[in-house]
This record gives structure tokens, C-alpha cells and sequence, in this order.
């Protein structure tokens, strides 16, 4: 919100927000990917279903107040940076572009102050995923999905101590390998489309999962207004940038290496994790409804 009323007495679209060439529709869906990180995330709210304590009134709430706060934010946060020195043309390539413009808004001293309190936020936004992952990697191996030593708890506070440090390995192990075998100046875009392809396939399936649940009678605690049409428009779009994924030469290595590594974990689970499941009540009643 600094950033925000700060930016305002500085705008200047005619001279700084199309300052740059136009690439048409290829520039668009080349953009596609970061557009997405944007709001890339808030699907795993969900994973906090356990903690509410209402699930049915607390968790569609919790969802539609936080993709309204990522509208909000990121439209405002895109368009006034883009509306003031030093342009457009210099934060598409800039590594910290947030940054760059709070230093016509502060100059630089302030500026420190404010990556400061941002580094703090992104520390933040890591613990969130660290809870994300935890999670995951805990019940999909506690269903058999993955090898099951990765759902031993600890003896003291039951906490999924090797499923968090297991995905701390990997992550870290994926980073360090991009930087010393890849281009090290695009890490960070490397891992942004690594996550992205990962979440495009999620949203399609989880889109696919909802046309198929509208076919069947079942008791609805929540309704999307969105309805069929909705879940089309997404699969599309998620369709389409996971295309794009693939055709930029700068960030598609790390694509197909997380390509390879879905395929791997597709491998382990037809020959052998899916003859030891465990299923869930959850799972339990999509067989009964299939």
C-alpha cells in the first residue's frame, strides 16, 4: 500500500508504460507463465481444511477473500510500477522490478529499507509452502502414493519431520542444479516456470475433476457462479500456457526436467505404488460416485 500511494503522484503512462515495442500475441503468451505466478499458490488453501473449524462456511470464504486480494494486488502492483520512471522497458529486465520503481518513489536509502521488509514477506511466503509441501508429501505417502517412509512422524510433537526436509533437499538440489549446470542469471524464471508447469497440469485436472462432479447429484455446501463455462475458460488458459512452457528456449530446460520427473513419479506409481494404496474417505467416495 506504500508502494501504491507512493507511486501515484509519478505516474506517467504516455511516457513510461508503453515505452516498450509491442510483440502481439506472441509476447502474450510468452508472458503467460508470469502472469500466472502471480496467483500461483492460493489453490493449496485447501490443505488447511483440517485446521478450520468450520470447513463448509470457512473454506470458500477463506478462498474468494484471497483471490481477491491477489486481484487487487497484483493489478494495482503491475500497472502503477509500469506507470513510472524508470519504464517499462527496464523492469522487463530487471531481476528486483518492484524495487527498481520504489527507488523513484524513495530514492535509494529508503529503498534498502523496503527490500529489507520485502525479504521479510518472502520469508513468510516460504513457510506457507513449507506447510504446502509438508502436507502434501505427508498424505500422499500416508496413502501409498509415495514411498511410505516419507509419513513417519516424529516421536515428540508428530510433526512430518521427513517429509519437510525431504522437500527442502529437492527444492534446494533443483536450484543448485539450474545454477551451476543452466544460465545462473535466470534461476529464479528457470523455478518460476518448473512450478508453473507443475500447476497448470494440477489446474486442468482440477478443472476436469469439477465438469465431471456437475454431472452428478451430489450436496453442494458451496456453488461456483463461474458454473461450466468458468471451468472451460480455465482449462483453456492452463492449457495454453503449458503449450508456451515448452516453446521458450530461455526457461524450457527446466521444464523438461520437471517434465521428466513427473514421468518418473507416473512410472513409480503404475508398476508399483498403486497396487499399495491406502485409500482415503475421500477417495473411498469417489469410487463409490464413479
Amino acid at each position: 500500500m506504500v508502494f501504491w500511494i507512493g507511486a501515484i503522484p509519478h505516474l506517467d503512462f504516455a511516457r513510461y508504460a508503453f515505452d516498450v515495442p509491442s510483440r502481439g500475441i506472441k509476447g502474450s503468451l510468452a508472458a503467460l507463465p508470469f502472469a500466472l505466478w502471480l496467483y500461483l499458490g492460493i489453490e493449496q488453501l485447501p490443505l488447511a481444511a483440517e485446521e478450520s473449524h468450520d470447513p463448509r462456511r470457512d473454506m470458500p470464504k477463506g478462498i474468494l477473500y484471497g483471490l481477491l486480494t491477489l486481484i487487487v494486488c497484483s493489478f494495482l502492483t503491475m500497472i502503477l510500477s509500469a506507470a513510472i520512471a524508470p519504464g517499462a522497458a527496464k523492469l522487463g529486465s530487471s531481476q528486483e522490478p518492484l524495487v527498481l520503481s520504489f527507488q523513484t518513489i524513495a530514492g535509494s536509502q529508503w529503498t534498502k529499507l523496503f527490500a529489507t521488509v520485502a525479504c521479510i514477506g518472502l520469508i513468510a511466503s516460504f513457510h506457507t509452502i513449507l506447510y504446502a509441501y509438508g502436507r502434501q508429501i505427508y498424505s500422499l505417502s500416508r496413502a501409498g502414493y509415495f514411498p511410505q517412509w516419507l509419513s513417519v512422524t516424529s516421536k515428540r510433537h508428530q510433526t512430518p519431520v521427513r517429509a519437510l526436509v525431504s522437500g527442502s533437499a529437492l527444492g534446494m538440489a533443483a536450484a543448485l542444479g539450474i545454477y551451476f549446470f543452466g544460465q545462473n542469471s535466470q534461476v529464479g524464471a528457470i523455478l518460476l516456470n518448473m512450478a508453473v508447469f507443475g500447476a497448470v497440469i494440477a489446474y486442468i485436472l482440477q478443472m476436469v475433476s469439477f465438469l465431471i462432479l456437475r454431472r452428478k447429484t451430489l450436496e453442494r455446501p458451496y456453488v461456483s457462479p463461474l458454473g461450466v463455462a468458468g471451468a472451460w475458460t480455465a482449462t483453456i488458459i492452463s492449457a495454453i500456457t503449458l503449450v508456451v512452457l515448452f516453446l521458450n528456449p530461455d526457461y524450457n530446460k527446466g521444464v523438461w526436467g520437471a517434465a521428466i520427473w513427473f514421468a518418473l513419479g507416473i512410472a513409480y506409481f503404475a508398476f508399483y505404488a498403486r497396487k499399495r494404496l491406502v485409500l482415503s474417505p475421500e477417495e473411498e467416495f469417489a469410487i463409490k460416485w464413479n
